[in-house]
């Protein structure tokens, strides 16, 4: 969840996801994009930390180094008052962006374009997250 991290380009989420991710595929990376979410507005650090992918871990060595650096840079995702999946695309074998929309506690717009890999055990794990304000929210 490190902007250094993400090498996609954020104009994806702006529409231009052409390649639709496995169906299957696609709802195991929102969940697993949900439990994060769920564990951030719990507090949970370290059940939040278990859903960032191992070179995620390596970054952050800690659920509170990972935490510091989420609030730091990515306070929207914490506690959003609500969010919307958007389109996902395959973007490599066992890799997939997914889009979303979200609304922070304070009412502002942002979109988020997460990337998660399907790790050796079969789970998704987050790699990374490019999040802006929405286009046209002056907030």
């Amino acid at each position: 969840m490190r902007r250094a991290v993400v090498l996609i380009p954020l104009a994806l989420v702006c529409g231009i996801l052409s390649a639709r991710a496995d169906e299957t595929a696609q709802r195991a990376a929102r969940a697993t994009i949900e439990r994060q979410i769920e564990a951030f507005r719990r507090n949970d650090s370290g059940a939040a930390y278990a859903e960032a992918a191992p070179q995620i871990r390596n970054l952050f060595p800690s659920p509170d180094t990972f935490i510091a650096m989420v609030e730091k840079g990515y306070a929207p995702v914490l506690r959003p008052r609500s969010y919307r999946f958007e389109a996902a695309e395959e973007t490599a074998e066992d890799e997939i962006a997914q889009g979303m929309s979200l609304q922070d506690e304070a009412g502002i717009d942002w979109v988020a374009l997460y990337t998660l890999q399907r790790q050796v055990d079969g789970q998704w794990r987050i790699t990374g997250c490019q999040l802006k304000k929405a286009p046209g929210d002056a907030a």
